[in-house]
């Protein structure tokens, strides 16, 4: 294995985790803003008003999105685990 090898896989493996995370992040981020901006309305200060929110938001992201994330996971497995005897070179 060569060098450039070992940073393209790495490359590769925190691409797969960015897209993997997306989905959640971007669902808890955007409940996150919608439930700060109506606290700010509302003017209640309550700090722990955001989780139950932004736990529903992330399992519903998850529900969503998990067929998708299943898919590129097995892809991405798929071509590591056929790609082993080039890997071992």
């Amino acid at each position: 294995m060569t060098t450039e090898f070992v940073v393209e896989m790495g490359q590769r493996t925190i691409e797969m985790v960015l897209l993997l995370a997306a989905p959640a992040l971007v669902f808890s981020v955007v409940v996150g803003l919608v439930v700060s901006v109506l606290q700010a309305v509302t003017q209640i200060n309550e700090s722990t008003l955001t989780f139950l929110p932004k736990i529903l938001a992330v399992s519903l992201a998850f529900v969503v999105f998990l067929p998708w994330m299943i898919s590129l996971m097995v892809g991405f497995t798929t071509s590591l685990l056929s790609n082993i005897p080039m890997y071992v070179r």
